[in-house]
This record gives C-alpha cells, sequence and structure tokens, in this order.
C-alpha cells in the first residue's frame, strides 16, 4: 500500500536520491545534505507545532508500507514572501496607437514584481520514473491538498503553485540562457542555489529595473514564456483539475507559469468530508477513495476503498493500520 506521510531527519538519504533524480530547476530540491537536513528539521517542527506557523514548510513523502521505498515528495509551504521576497515576472499586456496612422499594437512586456506575499504554495510534486502511473502522482498531490484541510486557518486564503520551464534535453534552459543570464552572469545552477538558500538580495540588486519587451527577445526565448517542462505536464493537469490557473506571473529564471486558486474553491479541500472511523473485514466500496486524518500533527493519507455511511467511513483493518487510526476517529474522505 502507498501512504503519503510526514518528513522528517531520517528521511535524508531518500530526500538527497529524489533531489539528484529531479533534476535541474527544481529550486525546492537542491542537490545539498545540509540544506536539505534543514529542510527535513523544519518539516518535522512544523508537523509537530515547534515552528511559528508563518514559517512552516509540510514535507509530505510518499512511501511503500511493504517495503518502506521512498517514491515521491510533496510539500506545503505555509506562507511565501514574508522573510524573503517572492519574485516573479508579470506578464503585461501593453496597447499602443496613432489614429492619424490608423495604427494599433499590442506588446506584451515582463514586469520584476513581488505580488505573492503571504500567499500559501503547493510544491516539490516529484515522483521517481517507475511510479508516474497508476494514480501515485494523484494522491501525492491530493494529499497537499487534504493536508491544507484538515487545518485551513494555518494556510492563507490564497494557494499558488510554481511549475518548472522549459529546458531542452540537453539540460539547457532556453529562458535562462537568451534572458535571465544577461542579468545573473552565473551557472543557472547557482542562481538557482541561491533563490533557495539566500535572503534574494542579489536578484533585488541584479533583477532587471526596467519591463523587457518580448517582441525583442530571441524566438527560443519567446516561445516558453509561461510553459511548463514536458516532466511537469501531468502536475499541471492536476494542479488545473482542482481549480487552479495561470495568474500571468512567471518564473524569472526558467519563464516556467505560476498557478493559483482560493483555498476554499480548491476541489479536495471543499469537497472532503469528516467522518468516524468503523472498522470491518469486508469494505462494500467499487471505487477506492481518498482518506486522510483529520489533523496536521498526526497526519496521513492514503487511496483505499472507503464506504460512506451517513456520517461515517467504513474501512478495513489494513487501511486503519495505513492511517494510524482506530474506530471512533475522525478521518477525512474525498470520493
Amino acid at each position: 500500500m502507498l501512504v503519503v506521510r510526514p518528513a522528517g531527519p531520517g528521511d535524508l538519504d531518500h530526500l538527497l536520491e529524489l533531489a539528484i533524480l529531479s533534476g535541474p530547476g527544481f529550486t525546492s530540491l537542491p542537490e545539498d545534505p545540509d540544506a536539505l537536513a534543514d529542510r527535513l528539521e523544519l518539516s518535522r517542527a512544523s508537523f509537530t507545532g515547534q515552528a511559528q506557523v508563518q514559517d512552516a514548510w509540510y514535507t509530505l513523502m510518499l512511501e511503500e508500507t511493504d517495503t518502506g521505498d521512498i517514491d515521491g515528495i510533496g510539500s506545503v509551504k505555509a506562507t511565501v514572501g514574508l522573510k524573503r521576497p517572492f519574485f516573479s515576472f508579470r506578464v503585461v499586456n501593453n496597447a499602443q496607437s496613432s489614429p492619424s496612422l490608423d495604427i494599433r499594437l499590442e506588446h506584451q512586456t515582463l514586469v520584476l514584481v513581488n505580488e505573492c506575499t503571504g500567499w500559501t504554495e503547493v510544491g516539490s510534486l516529484f515522483l521517481k520514473a517507475d511510479r508516474r502511473k497508476g494514480g501515485a502522482g494523484r494522491l501525492l498531490s491530493q494529499s497537499r491538498y487534504m493536508l491544507i484541510g484538515a487545518q485551513p486557518d494555518l494556510f492563507a486564503d490564497t494557494v499558488l503553485a510554481e511549475l518548472r520551464g522549459v529546458f531542452t534535453p540537453d539540460g539547457a534552459c532556453p529562458f535562462w540562457d537568451h534572458v535571465a543570464h544577461k542579468f545573473f552572469p552565473m551557472e543557472f545552477d547557482q542562481a538557482d542555489y541561491m533563490t533557495g538558500s539566500t535572503d534574494k538580495q542579489f536578484i533585488l540588486d541584479l533583477a532587471p529595473r526596467h519591463p523587457i519587451y518580448v517582441n525583442l527577445l530571441p524566438e527560443p526565448a519567446r516561445a516558453v514564456i509561461g510553459k511548463v517542462h514536458p516532466q511537469g505536464v501531468p502536475a499541471m493537469a492536476l494542479l488545473e483539475s482542482e481549480g487552479f490557473r495561470p495568474n500571468g506571473l512567471i518564473d524569472i529564471f526558467d519563464a516556467g507559469p505560476t498557478v493559483t486558486c482560493q483555498r476554499d474553491n480548491i476541489r479536495t479541500v471543499r469537497d472532503a468530508r469528516a467522518l468516524k472511523v468503523q472498522i470491518a473485514s469486508e469494505v462494500e466500496a467499487e471505487l477506492p477513495g481518498l482518506i486522510s486524518t483529520a489533523s496536521v500533527a498526526a497526519f496521513r493519507a492514503v487511496r483505499q476503498k472507503v464506504a460512506v455511511e451517513g456520517e461515517t467511513a467504513v474501512i478495513n483493518a489494513e487501511t486503519a493500520a495505513a492511517l494510524k487510526v482506530k474506530a471512533g476517529d475522525v478521518v477525512r474522505v474525498k470520493s
């Protein structure tokens, strides 16, 4: 059985393996054991309520209960942009006209902004290649919304997700090579690492202070603005199925899109029901449902058969053991 559970300091080797597999452009998974160890400690403090609410960063692991193998990761940051800026480019449409010449033009520009202050971010969604079929990705993705729905007051009214931009098969990033690198004369990996490990002052110091006209950019850079890395297409589809939509912001390094949704309008947050557990040897249900615990501190989630009978969720003993719940406990169920 696959179970999503909180990550902690003991997961460092697993997290480092996932960071290496994720490849370039995955800012939240640097190939840095010290940074990853700090992240896992923050995750432990977040789930146990020892971190400040605004600092909380909940990291989730997808685990095979039989083997203990870790197949994927997802996360929720309670807030972004409060202690460190959260920079993006906003894609702005500018109309110009000359009535005397009967000419009207529209130009797109990229403007550096810091608009997402205080929002919640869902991110770090990554699975090993052999787990990208069979519903594992959907379980991991939706588990983040079950976490938010368990205690909504810990999260902001607006939730965002950043998707990785386009990279070529050989690892090159067209937007970085033709645009961002002109302002940040360093390797992409260095800029990516500094974004996650510093106060981002270097961005404020070096980023363009005036709008960038898209029409003046080389075609390879124009073509990838707001586009998603091929590996991120399934993640984008999952986000769209939950109600997330592009909001006109893109990443300043790889031009990947930002999508947002109001917390209470996220489909899984909205539709999951709190029910009392009943354990039975047989569960009469045609399709499995998404089931999670009802608190952040003890959070776990699975997709297994569940029969909803009034205000009761009937599950089997194996599912109860994976969730670490007993009869009479409260779980949240999304059919």
